[in-house]
């Protein structure tokens, strides 16, 4: 796909996702069967329902919860934003209803992310190998029928690295255009050489590494899961991909894999200027260079969201790292159907920085 559609830019949401029902696991190999999650859910109250996982024996992952028609208009209300549907489109048992929707709200490509793990749903290796590898060949499915508009992101079985290269490989072959990383992952950090492996074979097969909001370590989600609900979703998926972003600078992978792209995904970046600013002052103090445009320099993008002061984030970091996603499938604090639409409309920023942050930074990140 080039980057023009008729005439225009491509349009792309950098931040979209399928959510996982029943059909995600009849890509499983045969031998790995026994693995295969099963839905729960809790009895509707106030026109919710709670899901969940049981994967392995335990509850796992993240499985969003139920709405009837009229709570998720009310909800919807409250917050002054639109969500996806949920049914055939969310889950995309119905690709071309996705496709028809896209169209609806002015979108040429949607990049999607995965819904359920953004928490380590396994601490064991060959369970973690059954459960990606199922979801990695459903999206090849999904993309394959999405006249390429429907790109992703793979999961990795990081407990096997070896495991991990093969489906890096697969995916590639089969439109996905990014490999997804917590920012955490078990006891280990995004900078930990541990993980190079997976950087090298994303930067040979020219794939981004994409840090959707997350953890992966059970003990810090434990931790984090204090009596403020909403502090604990904070502390639990929004700081550590922050921090995250700030542990790549200070390392050495920028230098060891200097191709490498890095997308941050769904923090929003009223943060970036913030940690752009530490991370200079002790490049400075260490002697370090920093250069005019770092987020150019170091191959890093993050999603914005238009509830951002992004006037002042262009100002500060400049406009070419900044992307921008719709949450598409989910019903969080960073979900908004329509977030395309507003942001074209917006009036604090030129024409031409709208459309880099709307098509040319996002094909610049995922290789569109």
């Amino acid at each position: 796909m080039t980057g023009e559609t008729n005439g225009k830019p491509l349009i792309v949401d950098a931040d979209a996702h399928v959510v996982e029902c029943d059909r995600t696991w009849d890509y499983l190999d045969p031998s790995d069967r026994q693995y295969r999650p099963v839905q729960l859910a809790s009895p509707e109250k106030n026109g919710a329902s709670l899901q969940f996982w049981l994967v392995d024996g335990k509850v796992r992952g993240l499985r969003l919860p139920a709405f009837s028609e009229d709570e998720l208009a009310r909800l919807q209300g409250v917050v002054g934003r639109r969500f996806a549907e949920p049914g055939e489109s969310t889950e995309l048992g119905n690709v071309g209803l996705r496709l028809e929707h896209m169209d609806e709200i002015g979108v040429d490509v949607q990049v999607l992310h995965n819904t359920m793990f953004i928490e380590q749903v396994t601490q064991r290796a060959p369970v973690e190998v059954a459960l990606h590898g199922s979801w990695n060949r459903w999206l090849a499915d999904i993309w394959s029928q999405s006249d390429g508009r429907l790109r992703w992101s793979c999961v990795v079985p990081t407990l096997s690295i070896s495991d991990a290269l093969d489906q890096i490989r697969f995916a590639r072959e089969h439109g996905a255009c990014a490999v997804l990383m917590r920012p955490v992952e078990g006891s280990r950090l995004l900078a930990d050489p541990y993980f190079y492996p997976i950087y090298d074979e994303a930067s040979r097969l020219d794939m981004a590494i994409a840090v959707h909001i997350g953890n992966g370590s059970a003990w810090l989600n434990d931790l984090y899961t204090h009596p403020v609900r909403l502090g604990a979703t904070f502390h639990r998926f929004r700081i550590p991909t922050v921090g995250g972003f700030a542990d790549v600078l200070f390392s050495e992978v920028p230098e060891v894999f200097p191709k490498l792209r890095w997308g941050f995904i769904e923090a929003s970046a009223q943060w970036l200027p913030w940690i752009l600013h530490e991370v200079r002052n002790r490049f400075r103090t260490m002697g370090r260079e920093w250069p005019d445009n770092p987020m150019k320099a170091f191959g890093m993008f993050v999603t914005c969201e238009n509830s951002d002061d992004l006037a002042y984030i262009v100002q500060e970091t400049g406009e070419d790292g900044l992307v921008i996603g719709t949450d598409y499938g989910h019903t969080d604090t960073s979900s908004d159907v329509d977030a395309i639409r507003i942001f074209r409309e917006r009036t604090d920023l030129t024409e031409e920085v709208k459309q880099k942050i709307l098509s040319d930074n996002a094909r610049r990140l995922y290789s569109l």
